[in-house]
This record gives C-alpha cells, structure tokens and sequence, in this order.
C-alpha cells in the first residue's frame, strides 16, 4: 500500500540530489585549482539514475522508484580559453584549460531537476489524498 509513496519518495530523494551536483558545477565553473593547489581544472558532474531503490523498507518497494546510481566525472569536459600571461599557461601558448560548464545548460537542468520534484510532490500528496480518503470509506 505504501509502495507508491515510496516510489515518489525515491523520485524526490533522487531530484534532490540533481540539484546539489548542478549547484556543485555552477559553483565551480571557474574553479582551476584543486584543494592543494595544484592546477587542475574542475571537471563537469553528471548525475546518473538506476531504477529501484535500495533503501526502500520492503521487498517491493526496492524494486520501484529510483536512486542515485553514480556522480560521473566527465573527464573531457574541458574548453581552451584565450589567456595569455595567465599562470597556468603551460605552453606559452597563451591558452589554459578551463572547466566546460555552461551557465544556461546548467540552468535549464536545474529547471527540469525542479519540475519533476515537483511533480513527485504532486504525485505523493495525491496518494495520501487517496489514502485518507479510502480509510474515510472503510471506517
């Protein structure tokens, strides 16, 4: 009977998660060094889902919704950018490695990342409506 909001649940938990690896890649998207200094541009994160949830309380329940599968680095997601002088020229080239993270990519994946939150939210209190109301008629 809870099944289904369980499967709403993972969808939020999952959502949620969206969003903070977006906001990590938004926060970051000019970051070029690591946490030792050393120069080593931010690399762009992906979230990735799997279905079923394996936090679920009962048997079924982990075979419904969804969950976190893996925060993939993309590893290729650097751009050249134009920056002669820069301290991090290597080559003297007068190009440096930067982090590839589009602000408006971003942003309409935040937006999409918050629709179908929403949408979960919906979808959960649709199911207690549904719930409250079905034990309004048995008692």
């Amino acid at each position: 009977m809870y099944g289904v909001l369980d499967i709403s649940t993972s969808g939020m938990v999952a959502q949620r998660a969206r969003m903070a690896v977006i906001s990590a890649n938004l926060a970051h998207q000019d970051t070029l060094v690591d946490a030792q200094g050393n120069y080593n541009p931010y690399r762009r994160r992906e979230i990735m889902f799997a279905p079923g949830d394996p936090t679920a309380k009962s048997p079924t329940g982990r075979a419904l919704g969804v969950h976190v599968a893996e925060i993939h680095i993309n590893h290729d997601a650097l751009r050249q950018k134009y920056a002669p002088g820069h301290p991090f020229d290597e080559n003297g080239d007068g190009y440096i490695m930067v982090p590839d993270i589009s602000p408006v990519v971003e942003q309409v994946n935040a937006m999409e990342a918050a629709r179908a939150y929403e949408a979960n939210v919906v979808t959960a209190e649709a199911t207690k409506s549904m719930m409250a109301q079905a034990l309004r008629v048995i008692a």
